[in-house]
């Protein structure tokens, strides 16, 4: 899945052991999600549009890069706000809009509660931001609804994702690049990454 990216920095790689274990604390798992967060967003924004500018230096004016595309960050609630702060780092300047996805624990199937966004979008490219891809359908349903707003070139970034669920998600978005720490290979009945992290929302608010 030529879509599919995952980062084998060393830093990635280690930080994301942290993450993974038990015993990591919620304002631990905090800070690390934000590292991890801050070096996926550098990996897949190589691509990203520049114009020439000439900047004054202390000993004369240098031709140099600007960003030109606007960047719009979409955290699926909840736990994509933890990725925000780290995103934030390398991109000051990007806007934030909320998508609200609940899990059905039932049927497993995401449920929107909340979409905010402009009538119009402002920006040229949108990273969609959520720690986990479990099943796929949050994922899913998130650029769905981006698309159908009218955005037009869309990544998801994530940390830790299921083999079924970035199958799920490459199928219905093959347009989309994805952008990971790793992909497990199961997810249990209550469609829990395994061996994945647990809950990540539970784990970096304390409510688990």
């Amino acid at each position: 899945m030529s879509q599919v990216h995952i980062s084998h920095h060393p830093l990635v790689q280690h930080k994301l052991a942290l993450l993974r274990d038990e015993r990591t604390d919620p304002k631990k798992f905090r800070e690390l999600v934000r590292e991890i967060s801050t070096m996926l967003v550098y990996e897949a924004t190589t691509d990203l549009v520049t114009e020439s500018a000439t900047v004054p230096t202390p000993l004369g004016r240098s031709a140099a890069q600007r960003l030109a595309d606007r960047i719009g960050l979409v955290p699926v609630l909840r736990a994509g706000l933890g990725m925000v702060e780290g995103v934030w780092q390398m991109l000051p300047g990007a806007e934030v809009w909320h998508i609200g996805l609940a899990r059905d624990e039932r049927t497993l199937q995401p449920v929107a509660y909340y979409s905010r966004l402009p009538i119009r979008p402002t920006v040229d490219v949108c990273l969609v931001l959520d720690p986990m891809l479990a099943t796929g359908g949050s994922a899913t349903a998130a650029v769905d609804t981006l698309k159908k707003w009218g955005a037009e070139r869309i990544k998801f970034i994530g940390i830790v994702a299921a083999r079924p669920g970035v199958e799920r998600f490459t199928a219905a978005h093959p347009d989309v690049p994805l952008h990971l720490a790793a992909v497990d290979e199961q997810l249990n009945e209550a469609g829990l990454i395994v061996p994945g992290l647990g809950d990540a929302g539970d784990r970096m608010f304390g409510t688990g």
